[in-house]
C-alpha cells in the first residue's frame, strides 16, 4: 500500500465527485503504487483479447483507461489502434504521456449516453473500472452499444466487489436477453501484493435477430 494510502481508499464506498477527488489526488502515484504491489489485471485482459483473435489492427476502446496502464498491456500485446477515456483529466494526463491511445476523452460513464457512436468499436476493455462507488453497471450497455454485433467486450474486476455485485447480475440477465454471448469468465490475479484477485470476463456483443 501507498504511504497515502489511495488503494485502501479506493476500495471505500463513495459518490462521484468523491471517486473524482481520490482518483485526481492519486493520478501521480497512481503506477508506481500498482506495479509495486504486481497489477496483474491489464495485462490479463490484453491476452484476454488475444486469446479471442482480435486482429492487431483492430478498433479498441479502454472504457475508464486511467492513467493507461490497460492502453500499453494492449499496446505491448501488438495492438495498434486505441482509444480510451476517463472521468480524470488527471488522470488522462498521464495516459496521454504513454502514447498508447489515438484520442483521449473525458467521459463520465456513468452518464449515458458516452460520447460515443454506435457500432464504431471491434472490442471494448473495462479495466478495474466497475467497482465500490465508481461505475454503475448500467455502463456495460453503453459499451455493447459502441461495440459492433460480432465485437468483444473483456472486463476486469476486482473479486471481492464481483461477488454478488450488481454487474454479476447484469451480465446474466443480459447474457439471458441474447444481447451478449460467450461469457467466459476467468479468476486469477489482480493486485496479488494487496492479497486481491479478479476476474476477466470476455463477453461478445450478439448479432441482430434476423
Amino acid at each position: 500500500m501507498g504511504e497515502d494510502g489511495f488503494l485502501d481508499r479506493a476500495y471505500d464506498e463513495g459518490d462521484s465527485a468523491q471517486t473524482h477527488q481520490l482518483y485526481a489526488e492519486w493520478a501521480d502515484s497512481y503506477d508506481g503504487e500498482l506495479t509495486d504491489h504486481g497489477y496483474a489485471t491489464p495485462t490479463r485482459v490484453a491476452a484476454a483479447v488475444q486469446a479471442l483473435g482480435v486482429d492487431p489492427t483492430a478498433k479498441i476502446v479502454d472504457l475508464g483507461c486511467g492513467t493507461g496502464l490497460s492502453g500499453l498491456a494492449l499496446q505491448d500485446a501488438g495492438y495498434t489502434s486505441i482509444d480510451g477515456c476517463d472521468y480524470s483529466g488527471e488522470m488522462l494526463d498521464v495516459a496521454e504521456a504513454t502514447g498508447a491511445y489515438d484520442v483521449l476523452d473525458e467521459v463520465d460513464l456513468n452518464a449515458a449516453p458516452i460520447a460515443y457512436g454506435t457500432d464504431t468499436y471491434h472490442v471494448a476493455t473495462i479495466v478495474g473500472v466497475f467497482g465500490f462507488g465508481h461505475v454503475d453497471s448500467a455502463a456495460l450497455d453503453e459499451a455493447i452499444r459502441i461495440v459492433r454485433p460480432g465485437g468483444h467486450i473483456v472486463i476486469g474486476v476486482n473479486e471481492k466487489f464481483y461477488a454478488g455485485s450488481d454487474l454479476a447480475d447484469r451480465i446474466e440477465r443480459t447474457e439471458a436477453a441474447g444481447t451478449i454471448a460467450n461469457v467466459v469468465s476467468e479468476l486469477g490475479d489482480h493486485i496479488p501484493g494487496y492479497g486481491v484477485g479478479g476476474w476477466v470476463i470476455t463477453m461478445t456483443v450478439a448479432q441482430p435477430a434476423g
